[in-house]
């Protein structure tokens, strides 16, 4: 298994704003800082995220994207890119791959960071957003076989966008992790990225539990005798794959 240090060019799949931040935001920051050229894409704003009566979706949206991109900012990502799917309905259908399949054609990534479809929930307080399923599904299907394909979605070519290979993928929030990245110098700047959303944190304070997470993924790292680990404070987790050429 070859490991990069840090991807070249990079692009981030999410569900929703704020889900990035939350699971893999210390691995952009510290590959963005070290010079990756970092690519967000949105599938849903979010508008569903508010138990505020007077809230519309309409408006939600607007804030959301708002947030995230300064979230972005913080973390030093080139571009982000709302594909403006309506919240908590997602599914891994066709338009959804051929939309990321354009993106990962337009872009030219070298990886891919999306979350793992196959984690359904975490021991018993957390049940997996089904828009964080779909839209891993939908990512991986785009990135193999569709993306690197001549014939499949034609259309693509038509406009231009030649087919492409991504060599890595980096699944967030598995189950199965089997890579680790350091993140203790860059831990203050993905809580402060997450502290960008506003309109989801309210006045909980997401440091002490983060930084929980953070140390126990460190530890895992050492567990599982990763190189560096016993260096690690702070660290993020991914199931890896290299695709080769």
């Amino acid at each position: 298994m070859h490991v990069p240090e840090r991807p070249q060019r990079v692009l981030v799949v999410m569900a929703h704003p704020d889900d990035a931040e939350f699971i893999c935001a210390g691995t952009v920051a510290r590959w963005a800082s070290e010079g990756s050229e970092i690519v967000y894409v949105l599938v849903t704003s979010g508008d569903k995220g508010s138990n505020d009566p007077t809230m519309t979706p309409e408006r939600l949206a607007e804030l959301r994207e708002a947030e995230q991109l300064e979230a972005a900012r913080i973390l030093g990502v080139a571009h982000v890119e709302f594909l403006r799917y309506r919240d908590a309905e997602v599914v891994a259908d066709l338009r959804l791959r051929r939309e990321l399949v354009r993106a990962i054609r337009c872009f030219k990534p070298d990886a891919v960071i999306c979350q793992d479809p196959t984690s359904r929930y975490f021991g018993q307080e957390y049940i997996q957003h089904p828009d964080h399923i779909a839209v891993g599904e939908a990512t991986l299907a785009a990135v193999f076989p569709s993306a690197r394909d001549r014939l499949t979605f034609p259309e693509l070519v038509e406009e231009g966008l030649e087919p492409h290979v991504v060599r890595y993928v980096y699944l967030t929030g598995s189950r199965e992790p089997d890579v680790f990245v350091d993140i203790t110098e860059v831990f203050e700047r993905k809580i402060a990225a997450l502290r960008a959303h506003r309109s989801q944190l309210g006045d909980w304070d997401p440091e002490p539990v983060l930084r929980l997470w953070a140390q126990d993924t460190a530890a895992e790292a050492r567990r599982k005798g990763w190189p560096g680990g016993e260096r690690m404070l702070l660290a993020e987790s991914f199931k890896f794959f290299d695709l080769g050429d």
